[in-house]
C-alpha cells in the first residue's frame, strides 16, 4: 500500500470535498479520485458515500481513518529517525578506553556529547590498549582511547591529548623539596617502572627519558597500570616517571613534582576502522576534535 494514496485518503476524510482535498494536496481533481479509486480496489471496501452536494466517510472510511493517521505519522517518525541517524543523532557507539582516561578528557567529553547528541547510545568499555586494538578489527568496539602509534593498516587514528611526564615520589622524599627535579637526581633512585608489553608504551618512553638523560633505571618493581604504579611509589618501593594527569587519582603517600628537563610527550589518540562511515562515529570524532582544540589538549606537553 502506498503512503501517497493514504495521505490522499486522509485529507479527502478531513475536508470531506475533492476540490478543497486537491488544493491542499496540491493536486487537481482527477488525480484525487484515481487514488482514492485505486485504495478502494485494494482494499475491496467502500470508504466513501458520494452523492452531487456531499462526501461522507462510510463506517469502514472512519474506522480506516483512525489507523491510517497512525500509519502516516510511523512512517514520518520512521523519516526523521533515518535523517538523524544521517546526521549522527541516534544510533549506538561501543567505546573502549583505558583507566588513565578517566583522569583525563573521557568524562568532560562524555557529558559534552550526550548533551548534544542525547539518542546516541554510548557502551563503555575499559579495556588494555591490547584488547582493545584487537575489539577493533573484530568489530566488538567502534572506537578506542589507545596510546599512540597506531600501526594496524586497518585502523585510522589522530592524537586528542598530549601531556609531560612528572616524577611521582614516596611522601617526604628529599626531592620534593625541589620545584622541579632535575632528571640527573633520579638516576641514584629505585625506580617502579611500567611494565614491557606489545602495545605499552609507557615503558619506552620512560626509558628512552632517562637514558637520554644520562643513566638507565634501576627497576626495583614493574606494574601494568598507573595506579599500581603510584601505589608503589606510595608504599615506598621506589620513585616512577608518570604522565602528568596521573596527580589527578589523589593517592596517598605520594607527591609529584615536574621535571627540569623537556619530557617526551605521552599522547593519548582516538582510534577508529578505517573503514567505517558511521555518522554517530563520525559526530563522536568532531565533538573529541572540537573539545581538544577547546583544551589545547592535543598541543600540551
Amino acid at each position: 500500500m502506498e503512503l501517497r494514496k493514504l495521505r490522499y485518503f486522509t485529507v479527502l476524510a478531513e475536508e470531506l470535498h475533492f476540490g478543497r482535498a486537491a488544493r491542499r494536496l496540491h493536486n487537481t481533481h482527477p488525480p484525487l479520485s484515481m487514488a482514492i479509486q485505486s485504495l478502494v480496489e485494494e482494499l475491496r471496501v467502500k470508504l466513501f458515500t458520494r452523492t452531487p452536494r456531499r462526501v461522507a466517510l462510510t463506517h469502514a472510511g472512519a474506522t480506516f481513518l483512525e489507523h491510517a493517521r497512525t500509519l502516516l505519522g510511523r512512517a514520518e517518525d520512521a523519516i526523521e529517525v533515518a535523517r538523524a541517524a544521517d546526521r549522527g543523532e541516534v544510533g549506538r557507539l561501543r567505546i573502549g578506553f583505558m583507566s588513565a582516561t578517566i583522569y583525563t578528557l573521557l568524562p568532560p567529553l562524555l557529558r559534552d556529547f550526550a548533551a548534544r547528541f542525547p539518542a546516541v547510545k554510548l557502551e563503555l568499555r575499559e579495556l588494555a590498549m591490547p584488547q582493545q586494538f584487537v575489539q577493533l578489527r573484530n568489530g566488538e568496539i567502534d572506537l578506542g582511547f589507545v596510546r599512540p602509534p597506531v600501526e594496524d593498516a586497518e585502523l585510522d587514528a589522530e592524537t586528542v591529548l598530549r601531556e609531560p611526564l612528572v616524577v611521582a615520589l614516596p611522601r617526604g622524599h628529599r626531592l620534593a623539596k625541589l620545584r622541579r627535579v632535575p632528571a640527573r637526581r633520579l638516576a641514584a633512585e629505585s625506580f617502579v617502572l611500567f611494565q614491557r608489553q606489545p602495545g605499552l608504551v609507557l615503558h619506552h618512553l620512560v626509558l628512552r627519558f632517562c637514558i637520554e638523560n644520562g643513566f638507565t633505571p634501576r627497576v626495583a618493581q614493574e606494574a601494568t597500570q598507573s595506579h599500581a604504579v603510584v601505589g608503589l611509589v606510595s608504599a615506598g618501593i621506589g620513585v616512577a616517571l608518570v604522565p602528568e594527569s596521573v596527580q589527578r587519582t589523589r593517592m596517598r603517600g605520594v607527591e609529584y613534582r615536574p621535571l627540569q628537563e623537556k619530557t617526551p610527550p605521552v599522547e593519548t589518540a582516538l582510534a577508529w576502522r578505517r573503514e567505517d562511515a558511521s555518522p554517530a562515529l563520525a559526530a563522536f570524532r568532531r565533538t573529541t576534535q572540537e573539545f581538544a582544540a577547546r583544551y589545547h589538549w592535543a598541543g600540551r606537553g
